[in-house]
């Protein structure tokens, strides 16, 4: 099998995983449940990154999962700072009582 092949089966046995594990949730609750889903999608995750580091060079990168929102590296810029007196830290220059 080639590898993207590979990647498509990973793929459908963990979307057949999600389906069982939400098959269980009317019947078990509680933080065990909540682990397993919580699991099931890091392995989602993780197989979008597989797919996505073995893409070809100059191929685009695969749509990111709505709700996420990339955050850049870059420095913020230092004006948004300038009025955060109120914010509980205090005052530049003065002391607290």
């Amino acid at each position: 099998m080639s590898l993207n092949n590979d990647l498509t089966v990973i793929q459908r046995c963990v979307d057949e995983l999600a389906r069982a594990v939400s098959r269980l949730q009317p019947e078990l609750t509680g933080p065990d449940l909540r682990r397993v889903r919580a699991d099931t999608d890091h392995l989602r995750e993780s197989v979008a990154l597989l797919r996505a580091s073995a893409a070809p060079p100059g191929h685009p990168d695969p749509p990111r999962p709505q709700g996420l929102v990339p955050i850049p590296d870059t420095p913020y810029d230092s004006t948004l700072w300038t009025d955060s007196d109120d914010e509980g830290l205090g005052a530049r220059n003065r002391h607290a009582p």
